[in-house]
């Protein structure tokens, strides 16, 4: 753990060291090291999953450039868990994308109005009107759409600060950027607390088990592929029903004996874009 968390701090120094050398936008000084400093995630890429019909392929791409629209979200996700594990805040600077590593640097700058911040993406999405990122309330407010909801951005992927965040994060050797500055050149930066709570959805408590039920499909193939997607949540099952004389294929995970734990784990299938996730009791 020390050691980790000698790396992860070495790595703010670097990322600010190289950032403010090259930065001209008071925006882009100020988010440069808060975009790195996420706390109990894990970094994983993630196999190929499916929303609303549409493929998705996650994959370590350090030559990502994209233009197009940026939107941002906020109180609905906000204490819930982002897709690799950390509690979304959305005072930080943080963004979801659909395919990159989680976490992984970017840079988005607003073509509308020229202002540019360094984000950390640790979420999945967004799966909306063909949007290619979905940023923070408080980087929205400071790439200044929050009050138009939507801008014309484009999205950089930072190769260096990525890989070097990869690295500390998996312990994995060859890591130049941390492991070269010594502890008295370490930045301290502040941490804004989070409030952390499980929500509660209603469920009628019966003498049945509970379940989440992710999906409900006319193709067993399809229930199959989700299966596969879902395996990281716990034990999945298929459960063929016929209604009204046409059979489907329900995609559940669990069961779970206490409602909260049943909770905490439909907030992260719901914050990895599977939004029509519920409880159910069987």
């Amino acid at each position: 753990m020390v050691k980790n968390g000698y790396k992860l701090l070495a790595l703010l120094t670097i990322v600010n060291l190289t950032l403010t050398s090259c930065a001209s936008n008071k925006l882009d000084l100020y988010s440069q090291s808060a975009a790195i400093s996420g706390k109990g995630g894990t970094y994983k890429v993630g196999s190929p999953y499916q929303i609303a019909g549409k493929w998705y392929y996650p994959e370590e791409d350090y030559d990502y450039v994209e233009t197009g629209t940026a939107s941002w979200y906020g109180k609905d996700f906000h204490a819930k868990y982002t897709a690799n594990g950390e509690i979304y805040d959305m005072n930080t600077l943080t963004a979801a994308h659909r395919t990159l590593p989680l976490p992984s640097i970017v840079r988005v700058t607003n073509l509308e109005n020229g202002r540019s911040l360094v984000l950390r993406v640790n979420d999945r999405g967004p799966f909306a009107k063909n949007r290619i990122i979905d940023v923070s309330k408080r980087a929205s407010q400071l790439l200044g759409f929050q009050t138009q909801g939507t801008a014309k951005v484009k999205v950089e992927i930072m190769e260096k600060e990525s890989k070097a965040l990869k690295a500390a994060l998996t312990g994995a050797k060859g890591n130049t950027y941390a492991s070269n500055y010594k502890s008295n050149q370490v930045v301290s930066i502040p941490q804004k607390p989070v409030s952390i709570y499980t929500p509660q959805k209603q469920v009628s408590q019966t003498d049945g088990k509970l379940y989440i039920q992710v999906g409900s499909f006319s193709k067993q193939s399809m229930a199959e592929n989700l299966k596969r997607q879902l395996m990281d949540y716990g034990h999945i099952k298929i459960v063929p029903v016929d209604v009204s004389g046409n059979r489907f294929y329900r995609v559940r995970v669990g069961p779970y004996a206490a409602q909260n734990e049943a909770n905490t784990v439909l907030s992260k299938i719901k914050n990895a874009g599977l939004v029509d996730a519920t409880l159910v009791n069987e």
